[in-house]
């Protein structure tokens, strides 16, 4: 026991000051974005779900499969699927995980389906993204159990809930639901029973009927990992039964499942779920281990930090190697703070302190998910009025890896916009067809920036303005209502676009541009409003 403190004390020191030496390459670059033989346009992530999604007619594999054609005409080159394994209920969306090697096969937990549907239906419906030329990524919860078969009993210590390292009395014999049998699926895919000593901590006694966080003690427990996030103390310890990384059945079993899956579903990548929480030693070794097992060394993984300070995020970023991408979270909440503020946000920051501005090539950009929906832990909703233009960001932008939502895209009950909607519809097709090429920033004006793209051989560019000025109540003049107010930005488009034409896409629709002889033009966009002015090839 001194011996695993003194090598993790070591350990720690080694990370901490290797941190500051060496800065991993891009991982961007080293990854798969979509299928290998398929189209070489813009590549793009779409989050297939929200958090209470449903479909009235079919299950959600199904749904996903129909759509499939659709998405691919809009560019989408990766979809990331809710969790496919078991989940504690019939309507458990999976991060409530009961056993990851059942992807809807076996009867447990009341069904043979999971929420989204069957292991076959699964299978069926990646196959068919994959014939479009559409990757899919498998969201991997391994951070936590829930719904246990039966309680088991084990010593266990309380700390104190806003200090994970603060004892807040003995160590004590509880009851907790531990025991995992999985009596459905046997022994097929793993043999591997779950116990009490195969985690590190729980939030229920089930003796005394009494909510807590408790640490599990007793032989063979090593208390919390000292390699997670260090908010709360330590921040192992997130929600239902908390796995220990380090117990060698359980690495033993999840490495064999990281392994499994892919190759079962046709998935091409992972998601990974509440990193922040997890013994990250164990996942650098999960993400090698099926790199090295499945010949995939360009294999996709992006992971879920959940935080808005870049500065929290950045030793996470080094000591990962290079081998996965994180969720551009302080970008989301810019996006978040921006919708709220209106005029008063300085549109010229909007990038401060994010990944994107860091290391754009291990941001994942997005907008919004299930969790920062109104009503979800997360909340952190970006409102209508910046929806379109925090979407222009990153489509358009060039840097980063973008996801779209699927309830900012499809009519759902929980957060649908109808007017983003179409707008975000013309906005995925943009980055298809126009967002190429070198670009240049015109970030000046606290209310409206903008950038330009030039193109390539391949296709043509655009230029881009987003504003959040407040729009003035129509007054009138001589008994005429006055024209909306413009922004104007002149940009150099290139000697390559000399004499070019630009359409707007954006109401004032169809307006056009043509650029000067010095490859000059201005571009104008309206207060509070986005434009998107796209070059025609046919016109010289």
């Amino acid at each position: 026991m001194i011996w695993d403190a003194l090598t993790d004390n070591t350990l720690l020191l080694w990370e901490y000051l290797s941190a500051f030496w060496t800065d991993p390459p891009p991982a961007l670059p080293n990854m798969r974005l979509r299928p290998k033989g398929y189209r070489s346009e813009n590549a793009l992530m779409f989050q297939f779900f929200t958090w209470d999604c449903t479909h009235p007619q079919m299950s959600w594999w199904k749904h996903f499969e129909s759509e499939v054609p659709n998405l691919a005409a809009l560019g989408v080159t990766q979809v990331w699927l809710p969790p496919p394994n078991k989940a504690m209920r019939k309507e458990g969306q999976g991060y409530d995980a009961y056993d990851l090697w059942d992807l809807g096969e076996f009867y447990q937990k009341g069904t043979i389906a999971t929420r989204w549907g069957t292991k076959e239906e699964l299978v069926r419906a990646v196959a068919a993204a994959n014939d479009q030329g559409i990757d899919v990524l498998i969201d991997a919860v391994l951070n936590h159990k829930l719904g246990a078969d039966r309680p088991g009993r084990f010593m266990a210590v309380p700390v104190d809930p806003k200090n994970r390292l603060k004892d807040i009395g003995p160590a004590r014999e509880i009851e907790g639901w531990t025991a995992f049998d999985f009596l459905g699926r046997g022994d097929k895919y793993s043999t591997l029973k779950w116990t009490h000593e195969h985690f590190t901590g729980l939030d229920w006694d089930h003796r005394t009927r009494t909510k807590g966080v408790y640490r599990i003690v007793g032989q063979g427990h090593r208390g919390w990992s000292r390699w997670v996030d260090t908010e709360l103390g330590n921040y192992d310890y997130l929600l239902g039964i908390d796995i220990d990384h380090r117990h060698p059945a359980v690495r033993e079993d999840l490495l064999a499942w990281g392994s499994w899956v892919l190759p079962t579903t046709g998935g091409a990548g992972f998601r990974f779920d509440a990193i922040k929480h997890m013994d990250r030693r164990f996942l650098l070794q999960f993400i090698k281990h099926a790199r090295e097992t499945l010949e995939r060394p360009d294999l996709f993984s992006v992971a879920e930090y959940w935080s808005g300070d870049i500065e929290l995020i950045k030793p996470y970023i080094r000591v990962f190697e290079g081998l996965v991408t994180f969720f551009d979270v302080p970008l989301h909440h810019n996006f978040h703070d921006a919708s709220k503020a209106g005029s008063r946000y300085d549109l010229r920051k909007i990038l401060d302190g994010t990944i994107l501005k860091y290391r754009p090539g291990d941001s994942v950009t997005f907008v919004d998910n299930h969790d920062t929906q109104i009503g979800q832990t997360l909340e952190s909703w970006v409102y209508p009025t910046f929806k379109l233009q925090a979407y222009a960001l990153t489509l358009l932008y060039g840097e980063g890896h973008p996801c779209v939502f699927y309830g900012d895209v499809y009519p759902n009950q929980e957060c649908y916009d109808a007017r983003v909607a179409h707008g975000l519809r013309i906005l995925m097709d943009a980055r298809r067809r126009y967002a190429y090429g070198p670009r240049t920033d015109y970030f000046q004006e606290m209310n409206c920036i903008g950038f330009a793209r030039r193109g390539d051989a391949q296709h043509a560019g655009c230029a881009v303005l987003i504003s959040n000025a407040d729009c003035p109540s129509g007054e009138e003049s001589d008994g005429e209502e006055e024209e909306s107010p413009v922004h104007v930005i002149r940009m150099e488009m290139g000697q390559d676009n000399a004499h070019a034409r630009y359409r707007a896409l954006f109401a004032p629709e169809d307006e056009i541009v043509h650029v000067g002889a010095d490859g000059w033009a201005s571009f104008a966009c309206p207060y509070g409003a986005l434009q998107v002015w796209a070059r025609e090839w046919t016109d010289s």
